[in-house]
């Protein structure tokens, strides 16, 4: 689906075909003819327009035929059934700047794109520059957002860990931990491809933009390093928690094992009186209590060594 915006007087207003300095802003569900009609009618490379459905694009911005081409990774929650799949994904959005018109591809529901259509009554759409600068502000916004929501869920999930063990708990930390990997590695890419935007002026930005640019670029840098320090604790803690569990058999199979020594010292004891060969008082009318007095004396004595020695 095609949605065009433009400015006017102060408020946006979508209208039904392209004109100059417009949004144009391309969500799914997605049409060959969409890409076809537009490439056509914005003079816009196609590939362009496709390089958006990959989902293992990378940050990077490329010039052609006086088109600039921008792909940046943004944060989004992950439908998946899957229990075994990350919580939070990184997906492209690409941004193309024409003449006239600044374009944006999406082939996820998106967060940051959401944010700016909430926002976009105080945009000028013939400043495509602040318009560009201004959706990666969102992105980082949506990226610092959902990090503070990772933090809380780490910390909801080890506590649960610590009253349970839970193997339901180890699994979320280890989606947690998968939407960590995808965040540092789309950060670190973002964080590049912001510094030689800045460094080249690809967008021919003025001092101002600039400075915001630059700004953004801290921010990037900000949320890396909260991403990096999470993904570390998390490392940690997950190391931390097997060796704890291993601690933990241990000691159940040393329970298991000191058990099986109380009782398998008496049952010997007993075979030994059960054989049909001749014992010792076998015909003594306490016969009977002496292997189990024996029996009882052997068990006391092994626990108490075992208690002694901590096994237990």
């Amino acid at each position: 689906m095609i949605q065009y915006f433009k400015n006017i007087e102060g408020k946006t207003v979508e209208i039904s075909k392209p004109e100059n300095d417009i949004w144009v802003n391309l969500v799914p569900p997605f049409k060959e003819e969409d890409f076809t009609d537009l490439s056509n009618n914005l003079d816009i490379p196609i590939e362009f327009l496709r390089d958006s459905l990959d989902i293992d694009e990378r940050s990077r911005y490329e010039l052609e035929d006086n088109v600039k081409f921008i792909v940046i990774k943004t944060p989004a929650e992950n439908n998946s059934f899957n229990d075994s799949d990350a919580f939070y994904i990184t997906i492209p959005i690409c941004i193309i700047l024409t003449h006239n018109h600044i374009v944006t591809v999406n082939s996820f529901d998106n967060g940051a794109i959401k944010k700016f259509l909430n926002t976009f009554q105080n945009r000028q759409t013939d400043k495509r520059n602040m318009m560009v600068l201004k959706i990666f502000e969102k992105i980082v916004q949506d990226y610092l957002g959902y990090l503070k929501q990772i933090n809380n869920r780490r910390n909801q999930y080890e506590q649960s860990l610590y009253d349970s063990n839970s193997n339901e708990d180890l699994l979320n930390l280890m989606r947690i931990q998968k939407s960590l990997t995808y965040f540092v590695t789309a950060l670190r890419s973002n964080e590049m491809l912001m510094m030689k935007l800045e460094r080249t002026n690809f967008l021919g930005l003025n001092e101002d933009d600039r400075e915001l640019l630059r700004d953004l670029i801290v921010d990037t840098s900000q949320a890396l390093e909260m991403a990096n320090i999470y993904a570390n604790i998390l490392s940690s803690t997950m190391d931390a928690f097997a060796s704890i569990i291993s601690n933990n058999l241990n000691n159940v199979m040393k329970r298991l094992t000191s058990i099986t020594i109380i009782l398998s010292l008496p049952i010997l004891v007993t075979s030994i009186y059960g054989m049909n060969v001749e014992i010792p008082y076998q015909h003594s009318s306490h016969a009977f209590y002496i292997p189990v007095i024996l029996s009882l004396i052997i068990s006391v004595v092994i626990g108490w060594y075992f208690l002694k020695k901590k096994w237990f």
